[in-house]
Parts: C-alpha cells; sequence; structure tokens
C-alpha cells in the first residue's frame, strides 16, 4: 500500500475493517455489496483494493494465518517431532473452528502438490510453507505415517472446521474430531 493516496490508504483500512466484521458475522459468504455500503464506498472501490472474493478473504485473515506461521517456528525447535506436528495442526483446526469464514477461504485453494505459483502470500501457501519443515521432521522421524502430504493435513483440518461449524459447542466437537483422526494420520508409538 505504500505509494497509494492517503485517501486510498483510509479506504483500504476502512473496507478491511468493515470486511473483518461482516466475515465474522457471515463468514466468507459475506456480502461485497454490503461491504462497500458499509465502509461508505462504491464496489468498484473495493473490487479495485481487493479483485476478487479470495483477496478481500486472504487480508481478513492474513494475522490469524501469520500467527500460525510463528507457531509453526517456534514448534520447530520442540524435539518430537510428532507432538510437533501435531501442536500446530491443532492449532490450525482451532484456528479454523474460531476464525468463521477462515475454513471457507482455504477451500478456495484446491489442494494440489504444485508450487504457490501465481500466489505465494496466499492463506494455503503460507500455511503450506510453515507446516512443510515440521511434516518432512515427523516424515523423516517415522512419527507420521509415510506418504502424509501437506493438503491431506489442510484438507482434515478444513473438514472438521466445517463440519462442526453448526455444532452447539464447534470447538468441543472439532477437538473431539481431531483427536479421533491423529491416530489414522499418527499412530501413537
Amino acid at each position: 500500500m505504500t505509494g497509494q493516496r492517503a485517501d486510498a490508504r483510509r479506504n483500504y483500512s476502512r473496507i478491511l475493517a468493515v470486511a473483518e466484521a461482516e466475515v465474522a458475522q457471515h463468514g466468507a459468504a459475506a456480502s461485497l455489496e454490503q461491504v462497500a455500503r458499509t465502509a461508505g464506498v462504491g464496489s468498484a472501490t473495493v473490487r479495485r483494493h481487493f479483485p476478487t472474493r479470495q483477496a478481500l478473504l486472504e487480508a481478513v485473515f492474513q494475522e490469524r494465518i501469520q500467527a500460525l506461521r510463528g507457531r509453526a517456528d517456534e514448534l520447530g525447535r520442540t524435539e518430537d517431532s510428532r507432538a510437533a506436528l501435531l501442536g500446530w495442526l491443532r492449532g490450525l483446526v482451532e484456528y479454523a473452528v474460531s476464525a468463521r469464514g477462515l475454513a471457507d477461504a482455504l477451500t478456495y485453494e484446491p489442494p494440489t502438490d504444485a508450487p504457490a505459483g501465481d500466489a505465494p502470500h496466499s492463506c494455503g501457501a503460507v500455511l503450506a510453507d510453515a507446516a512443510a519443515p515440521l511434516l518432512a521432521r515427523a516424515l523423516d522421524d517415522g512419527t507420521v505415517r509415510a506418504g502424509t502430504t501437506f493438503h491431506d493435513l489442510l484438507t482434515l483440518a478444513v473438514g472438521i472446521a466445517l463440519a462442526t461449524e453448526h455444532h452447539t459447542e464447534p470447538s468441543v466437537q472439532a477437538d473431539r474430531l481431531f483427536t479421533l483422526a491423529v491416530e489414522g494420520i499418527s499412530p501413537s508409538p
């Protein structure tokens, strides 16, 4: 955003703040037109800053995604590769359950083993980059089932978040499902 006029920076900040509130209330299906109206700008202004719904969602969730990246770095310094990977994955599930719309946003990036390419800063690419060392170490140590990919883990986390979002206590149900799934991903030694 450097180099933009002051009013453009203000519009961006206002749009992003309104979008965060709309996504928190309505999830990934939040109306872009409502975001524009509430922010007091035209829909063309919203689209100039965020050309796609995915771009807007990426911006809304960037702080949470960066926190997960930081958590992966911390866990990467622990000795137990299984505990590190599963601790990070549990954090991803918790974020996806608590941040309405995050799981939906991650489904905009269908699992693929292709490089991030044009979207190196997308939520999925940042998460893949963060988890790669944890997963590689767990695979090398044999503490995770051979052949497990980051996209397997992302699909599992997103699936749990989406499957539990309408439960009375989604975080409790998500934790239960995660615990059940872990034995399939990485049987206890």
